[in-house]
């Protein structure tokens, strides 16, 4: 007798919904958001129990640039809730300008990655968007023009969902990889930018270590780096607002993180470069003397892989002009950051004092389909104008566009085709929801 297993996503009812959100980082949490306050049925999608990606399993542990050189703000709405909404659970730092140790002036606000989780939880209750936590895209069925469902697998076994309008914010692009989308190609001389390991070190006495100059924690840095034990001239770090603790981001991981494999190499030898910085810090860091290494993030920390082909390429000439776009749905101020796969250095291309970008709606959405879009680090951008584009403000300013554009787009047409909505009746919304657009 031969027994047959039940294809559980033929048994199980499918789940409707209006707009599927595929990835559930800040980007993807922001757009599920907005989208379900303007209305949408929407579903979130993650692979892990807690929500914010990079934010929070990758441990970043801060929003950068969320302003002009000059102080003038260029990203707030849903992304401002989510700092104020920190400082509710005593989860963030004020914002504040700050110099690497590289020499270059940022701005930024600190947060506890831990109490994020929490944060982006109730913004999701809230909105009543439904959470699918714990689940994998399997693959994603095309007729023609548009994505008509996807697959999902669960604890419970595969599901289907079936939406309206479709949000890819998984970063790697997974589900746009899944419907055949095309992708922008390197050009010559270019490679992705490196994954990193964060790691959380402590304690350490910050009144001491920030007493240092930029140029003696360069010389520190470049002498770990030079050794051999700092895998590149960085000594970048954010405070834990709870602690005496701090996350560092200075490891450096040239890998195509698309690659399973190299996923995995990856994941084993960032904690090795993390814990041989942590004895570098604890023995020439002035404040890091008592210090030691007490949490790795639960993942890499990607940068970029796949970069989607949109209806509009978003090109660093375009950032630096800057280009007035009519159809502008989010702005930023974050430079040219591209860090080398290899060597311990970066090309930074900072920004003049009023300088501010606009990133056009038609970067968001996918050639050749109609009811899908795109939102973070996979949006149509060249490479050099990614890495300024990518970074986490700039993301959920992203996100928030999105979702509220597939809320619209089901509104008027059952989400038929998102190049037919009102652009000007989205930028009021967003101006309205208190977001910046130049």
């Amino acid at each position: 007798m031969t027994l047959t297993t039940p294809n559980l996503a033929e048994t199980l009812p499918a789940i409707e919904a209006d707009v599927l959100v595929c990835g559930g980082g800040v980007a993807g949490t922001v757009a599920a958001v907005a989208a379900a306050r303007q209305g949408a049925r929407t579903v979130l999608m993650e692979r892990y129990g807690f929500l914010g990606g990079n934010a929070t399993a990758g441990a970043v542990a801060q929003f950068n640039s969320w302003q002009t050189a000059a102080g003038r703000r260029v990203v707030a709405g849903l992304a401002q809730e989510v700092v104020e909404r920190l400082r509710g659970y005593g989860g963030a730092g004020e914002h504040h300008s700050f110099v690497m140790s590289t020499g270059h002036r940022m701005d930024r606000v600190e947060y506890a990655p831990e109490l994020l989780k929490l944060v982006l939880d109730d913004l999701v209750r809230e909105a009543g968007v439904q959470p699918l936590l714990h689940a994998t895209l399997l693959d994603v069925q095309r007729e023609g023009r548009r994505i008509a469902s996807a697959r999902v697998l669960t604890k419970g076994g595969p599901r289907t969902v079936r939406p309206q309008v479709l949000i890819d914010t998984s970063g790697d692009m997974d589900a746009m990889k899944h419907a055949s989308a095309t992708f922008l190609e390197l050009g010559d001389g270019e490679a992705l930018q490196p994954a990193t390991m964060m790691f959380r070190f402590g304690p350490i006495d910050f009144a001491r270590l920030d007493a240092l100059s930029s140029e003696e924690k360069e010389a520190i840095a470049r002498r770990g780096f030079e050794q051999g034990e700092l895998a590149r001239a960085a000594l970048h770090l954010a405070r834990d607002p709870f602690s005496d603790d701090g996350w560092f981001n200075i490891s450096r991981l040239g890998i195509d993180a698309t690659d399973p494999m190299a996923l995995g190499r990856a994941e084993i030898e960032g904690r090795r470069q993390a814990w041989r910085a942590a004895a570098f810090l604890q023995r020439a860091l002035p404040g890091c003397e008592r210090g030691r290494l007490l949490n790795f993030g639960t993942q890499v920390g990607i940068r970029e892989t796949r970069r989607v082909a949109g209806d509009h390429v978003l090109t660093a000439e375009e950032l630096l002009r800057p280009e007035p776009f009519a159809d502008a749905i989010a702005a930023g101020a974050y430079p040219i950051d591209i860090h080398p796969a290899a060597g311990g250095g970066l090309t930074y291309r900072a920004l003049g004092e009023e300088h501010a970008y606009r990133i056009p709606l038609r970067s968001l959405i996918p050639r050749g389909l109609d009811n899908a879009l795109v939102a973070g680090r996979g949006i149509s951008a060249t490479h050099e104008a990614l890495a300024a584009v990518r970074v986490m403000t700039i993301c959920m300013a992203m996100g928030q566009a999105a979702g509220t554009a597939a809320a619209m787009a089901v509104r008027a047409d059952g989400g038929a085709d998102l190049r037919a909505i009102d652009v000007q009746a989205l930028r009021r919304q967003l101006l309205g929801d208190g977001a910046c657009l130049a």
